[in-house]
């Protein structure tokens, strides 16, 4: 007989999943389909190195290149804004570790994603054709002026903050389409909001407080 506290005990892989899943739900990503995408997806395997062990824990993390994996969390009230359907076509800036574009494959029909920095492309790449992820393609580029040769998209949303929302993806738009993006003039003063092209225009809601690295345009070298 162990002398060992249950309470003390690590939690198995399957608790940790569970708990991440309620952290979801608490923090208020209530859409099922997003959800289910959401557990579909292992963050898991986005996550190496030293901070693979808090993969499950609602906080970002860094990546290479500079950059982050975003708080799963704001990960899922971002997919959730967006609204996915399962015939759209997505556009998504800032590739990173290659987490979201995962979670948007399991709702959409085609994703794009886009990144300056050659490595993230290449092993976001990598991840996804281990995972059969057939539906996403990774390109390296500046995502500041979005992708014209596969415009206009159903949904656009961008992992980097810009001071306002780039004129070339508002043009990239489908009438009725959707831009999820993290605006703000610095680091510390950054608003999520939802953007949504009508006949006539755009119109805009502000969702919450976040903090994101810049949109940096030009690219990032390896």
């Amino acid at each position: 007989m162990s002398d060992e506290d249950p309470q003390d005990a690590e939690p198995s892989e399957a608790e940790r999943k569970m708990r991440f899943l309620y952290a979801l739900r608490s923090r208020g990503v209530t859409d099922g389909r997003v959800l289910t995408a959401m557990e579909m997806v292992d963050r898991g395997l986005f996550v190496k190195g030293i901070f693979a062990e808090r993969a499950y824990e609602d906080m970002p993390l860094p990546i290479a290149c500079g950059q982050t994996i975003s708080q799963p969390s704001v990960v899922g009230l971002m997919t959730q804004a967006l609204n996915v359907q399962p015939r759209d076509t997505v556009l998504e800036v800032g590739t990173g570790s290659g987490y979201q574009a995962a979670i948007l494959s399991q709702l959409a029909r085609r994703v794009y994603t886009v990144d300056r920095f050659k490595r993230l492309v290449r092993e976001a790449g990598d991840l996804f054709r281990a995972l059969g992820l057939v539906n996403i393609t990774p390109i390296l580029g500046d995502g500041s002026f979005g992708l014209p040769d596969q415009a206009p998209f159903d949904r656009i949303i961008v992992t980097a903050a810009a001071e306002d929302p780039p004129g070339p993806l508002l043009a990239q738009m489908k009438i009725g389409g959707i831009m999820v993006l993290p605006v703000g003039q610095s680091d510390t003063v950054q608003s999520l909001i939802k953007v949504t092209r009508t006949a006539s225009g755009f119109d805009y809601d502000e969702l919450r407080p976040v903090r994101f690295v810049p949109l940096v345009e030009g690219l990032g070298g390896e």
